[in-house]
């Protein structure tokens, strides 16, 4: 199937969906921001782990492009943190939530959020070339069609030396669905590789059981690791790190249990990872 990239249906779809979840979002205790309003950070311990190897001296000076920031709350804890950061979204009750907690913490200065498509970034960012990080995770590159038109925008943005720091739930772990295999476990529910997207209906949210969002009907895409991989390396990026995780900041499947700062994983053994990581930097001039 051949979507615009621009527009379509499953942009619409996708968009309407997420407008309506923001209003549950901002009230859900699962995106509690009292460590922000405290000054600090609600990064989850992947990406903050991440983030700090990368910056092990910190995030003073650093410039950051934050893609489909949803209304910004690991944004502003960059920007907590000391980065100077930008933040896109394509909804924009997620970008007004976003602006005004930006001001409500007094970084609106260091914390500029932008309305619009991923795809449509360099038409309303014109800055190559001028990010020391670009930040994308948690349930991103899903909504999207096309990855390799995503890496390239990643590489457009980052300065020489710039890097990618990317988290999302392993496709590996996308194939199942729900809890109807043995023993309470998940069950298959999707190809790991399929051209088409997915379009599912499902009004729950995963922030709050009880919320049933009417705006249901998504457009869903799997993006398998080396398709990824394989995008941010034909962008002209090295790809660095490629690590997996056994543990997720949402509960992914109803077996999964917390496992302490906001994270899930498997009860007993882990049957698969749940969720990777990546960082990639682009290519330091002579």
């Amino acid at each position: 199937m051949t979507v615009e990239l621009g527009s379509g249906d499953w942009l619409e779809d996708n968009r309407a969906n997420w407008d309506e979840r923001v209003a549950t979002h901002v009230a859900s205790p699962f995106y509690d921001r009292t460590r922000l309003r405290e000054g600090g950070s609600v990064l989850d311990p992947i990406a903050r782990a991440g983030i700090d190897r990368l910056f092990p001296e910190g995030l003073d000076g650093v410039r950051v492009l934050h893609l489909q920031c949803h209304f910004g709350s690991d944004t502003l804890s960059l920007v907590n943190l000391g980065a100077t950061a930008i933040g896109l979204d394509f909804s924009r009750p997620a970008v007004e939530e976003a602006r005004r907690m930006a001001a409500e913490l007094g970084v609106a200065d260091r914390a500029r959020f932008i309305e619009a498509n991923v795809y449509d970034a360099r038409h309303l960012l014109p800055e190559p070339e001028s990010f020391d990080l670009v930040f994308t995770t948690w349930g991103t590159i899903g909504w999207l069609p096309d990855v390799a038109e995503w890496a390239r925008i990643i590489a457009w943005f980052l300065k020489p030396g710039g890097r990618l720091y990317f988290a999302d739930g392993h496709p590996a772990a996308f194939v199942f669905d729900g809890d109807a295999g043995p023993h309470g476990l998940p069950a298959f529910g999707y190809p790991y590789r399929n051209d088409r997207p997915d379009i599912i209906e499902d009004p729950s949210d995963y922030a709050d059981p009880e919320a049933r969002i009417v705006n249901a009907k998504t457009w869903e895409w799997m993006h398998p690791l080396g398709e990824v991989h394989g995008a941010l390396r034909d962008a002209g990026l090295s790809v660095d790190v490629l690590a997996e995780h056994y543990e997720v900041p949402w509960r992914m499947f109803p077996i999964t249990v917390p496992k302490g700062d906001g994270m899930y994983g498997w009860p007993e053994q882990q049957w698969l990872p749940l969720s990777y990581e990546i960082v990639a930097s682009s290519p330091e001039r002579d």
